[in-house]
């Protein structure tokens, strides 16, 4: 008994030992932690060197250090006399995002259908009179970013209406990870540099909503289908 008690102490102490982080680490994991808690919002510029260093009480070596390391890891991105700003709302989010910028653009939308087909099932199944709400809301800023001409608020809007699709869904992973993916997303629809078959996503959107409403799964099967292979054959005419 003795014996077993001594061992489980000395794993315990090797653990402590190597868990142990070095102080640009642990500056880097308190900026990390800013961000993965949407304090620092992606898209914002993060504090200047001194307020950080008042703030996290060190050198400006140390805070250079953490933040050369979150700029690597895709978290942080510095522009050149504008400041260094949030780029991506996790580790993960980042890795995925660049995953996908560098997959085949079919590849990625086949993941896309997979995803969004079986969560517009389940929110079919699930969904609540504030997901139709949320749904709505998106819909309709989505119509108005097309009556004025304004991709990126159209690209915004129409992310924003999957990613309530998901959370209609009422899986945390799931929408944890097209979270993730939707970063990616928000760029594949700017690409598109204009609105001229907006009309069609426009309506199959619309199709979803009602499908979802009347808790139709076969039928939001059916208008993920549709959108997913408009977006299909625009890529094949590319």
């Amino acid at each position: 008994m003795y014996q077993t008690s001594y061992v489980c102490k000395g794993m315990i102490r090797l653990l402590a030992q190597t868990q142990r982080l070095t102080l640009v680490e642990q500056v880097a994991y308190q900026i990390q932690e800013k961000i993965e808690s949407s304090e620092w919002q992606v898209g914002t510029r993060i504090p200047p060197e001194p307020e950080l260093m008042e703030q996290l009480q060190v050198s400006r070596n140390t805070l250079r250090e953490a933040i050369r390391a979150l700029t690597y890891a895709g978290l942080l991105k510095t522009r050149q006399g504008d400041g260094t700003y949030v780029c991506s709302s996790s580790v993960l989010g980042s890795v995925i995002r660049k995953v996908i910028e560098h997959t085949d653009k079919f590849e990625s939308l086949e993941v896309r259908y997979a995803l969004e087909r079986e969560a517009a099932a389940l929110a079919a199944l699930r969904r609540d009179e504030e997901d139709l709400a949320a749904l709505r809301t998106c819909l309709d800023q989505c119509r108005q970013a097309a009556v004025q001409q304004d991709l990126e608020a159209y690209a915004h809007w129409d992310v924003e209406f999957h990613k309530m699709v998901i959370a209609a869904s009422h899986n945390q992973l799931m929408a944890n990870l097209y979270n993730h993916i939707s970063e990616a997303l928000q760029n594949m629809i700017l690409e598109m540099k204009d609105l001229k078959n907006v009309d069609f996503y426009l309506d199959s959107h619309a199709l979803l909503y009602q499908a979802i409403a009347d808790q139709n799964g076969h039928q939001a099967e059916e208008a993920v289908r549709l959108y997913i292979d408009k977006a299909r054959t625009q890529e094949e005419h590319l």
